[in-house]
């Protein structure tokens, strides 16, 4: 499993965040940094600046960003494209070992997506109250009548999250 990690199997060709290199990530907000720079990457095709890194011991084996315009797709969701990279690059669907971390609240379908897939830990930056599913309005990644739980922490630099998809509504409104 671990294999097709060392030998580079990682995130999507067009992805904004180039692959691990020798120094791992170390901590919440450094993740959300890259995070951040994937989401970056999606207004250029329409999209709303969602990024998702997945990472395993600090590695990135995936990264990806809102592709639904780009794809006329509506689940390509950063979470649900990234989790499906690194499913690929991990070459096994339970995710148990991955950190997911995500520029926004996962919305219900993402959550149960991450749910799905046995994800070990999700991180996210921005709260959605409209559509948040892992705290907002509701919490899919801590029901205990769900088959897994997944541990998750809120509100990593939330601000600049925010900040960007704040930014992107209001250059579409203009």
């Amino acid at each position: 499993m671990l294999a097709a990690m060392d030998a580079g199997a990682v995130t999507n060709p067009g992805s904004a965040v180039p692959p691990s290199g020798a120094e791992p990530v170390t901590d919440d907000a450094s993740a959300m940094a890259l995070a951040l720079v994937e989401a970056a990457a999606a207004p250029a095709h329409g999209d709303v600046p969602v990024g998702a890194v997945a990472l395993v011991d600090g590695r990135i084996v995936a990264s990806r960003h809102n592709e639904r315009e780009r794809r006329g797709d509506p689940t390509a969701h950063a979470e649900i494209l990234a989790l499906a990279d690194a499913a690929a690059a991990l070459g096994t669907w339970r995710l148990g070992e991955v950190t997911l971390v995500v520029t926004l609240e996962p919305c219900p379908m993402c959550a149960g997506a991450l749910v799905a897939a046995r994800l070990g830990r999700l991180v996210f930056g921005a709260a959605d109250p409209k559509a948040g599913a892992c705290g907002s309005l509701y919490n899919l990644c801590a029901d205990p009548r769900l088959n897994h739980e997944v541990p998750l922490t809120a509100g990593v630099r939330a601000d600049e999250a925010a900040a960007q998809l704040s930014g992107f509504f209001t250059d579409r409104r203009n």
